[in-house]
Parts: structure tokens; sequence; C-alpha cells
């Protein structure tokens, strides 16, 4: 093998576990139900540790509580909804529009979940993929999985996809 393709073959697998993304657990959901949206997190930042985690809520999406984590901070960014959406007999017209842990270390070596309740409204489209955009911060460096793709184009295309759930109609 030539210095030049093992310099290759070095970079291509250096560079293959930053090919891996942050994704959700569970692929589809139902429009109108509760939905337990798990984030994986399977490596940090070309070698660095996660310090933080931030997940933007799609609108749509209400009555999110995150799940607090041992050795993190759990903080929600509240603010209006583009519509109101009916839950329980309360008509809400604002509420989580983002969540970030943060305060926490996890190393590249090691993967973890980020977890929070939330609820998808009858207002979601079925037969849809739903996209949650994530930020990932690192010691050095961030990972931004934020690309939603155009309607009809592969999430295969995509460098920095954002986790996305399928929507499936109601039962």
């Amino acid at each position: 093998m030539s210095k030049r393709s093992c310099l290759i073959l070095i970079a291509a697998l250096v560079a293959s576990p930053a090919a891996a993304h942050v994704t959700l657990e569970t692929k589809q959901a139902t429009v109108g139900a509760s939905y337990k949206a798990v984030f994986a997190v399977p490596h940090g930042c070309a070698g660095s540790p996660t310090v933080k985690i931030r997940v933007q809520i799609p609108e749509g999406v209400i009555a999110v509580k995150p799940m607090p984590k041992a050795g993190w901070n759990v903080d929600v960014v509240e603010g209006k909804y583009a519509s109101e959406y009916d839950y329980h007999g309360n008509k809400l017209s604002s509420g989580v529009k983002e969540v970030a842990w943060s305060g926490g270390r996890l190393s590249d070596k090691n993967y973890d979940e980020f977890i929070m309740h939330t609820v998808l409204t009858d207002s979601l489209k079925p037969n849809a993929t739903l996209y949650f955009p994530v930020v990932q911060e690192c010691e050095t460096g961030v990972g931004r999985w934020i690309e939603i793709p155009t309607e009809g184009a592969g999430h295969s295309e995509s460098k920095s996809p954002a986790p996305g759930v399928k929507l499936l109609p109601k039962p």
C-alpha cells in the first residue's frame, strides 16, 4: 500500500465516527398523541467531550417536559406558538420552544440519551417527517444537526441532518 493510500485510509477511518449524528430513538409517532423523544448522542465533536445539547421544538409540538439528567442542568426557552392548540380542554398559545441540557460532560468515548415528553398536536401532517434541530456543543467545537431536507430529498444527502420522526395518522 502506498503512503498516500495509507493516509487516505487513515483519514477515512478517523472521519467515520463523525458521520454518526444525533438521532431520535423512536422513528415513528402518531399525530394527536404523546411522544417520548429520546435523543441519542453517540459521540462528541472530533474527540472533544459534549458539554451542552440544545433541541429546537418544532411548531405543533406542545406540553414539552424535559427529563432531568444527573450531573446536567436543564433549561427551557418559552415563546409564542404560531397557532393556538387545544390541550385537555385548555387553549395553549405559548410554551417550550427550546430545551437545553448543560453543565455535564459526555466523553467522546461514551454514548448517552437526552429525553423529553411531548404531545404531537392534530395540526401536524400525517405521513410527513417532523424534524427537531439539535446543536451539540463540545469543549472544543460544535455539531449542528440542523439540516432539514426539502420535500422529496433524502436525509442521506445531508452531512448534518436534524433528527426526525415519521408522523403516522391517528388509528
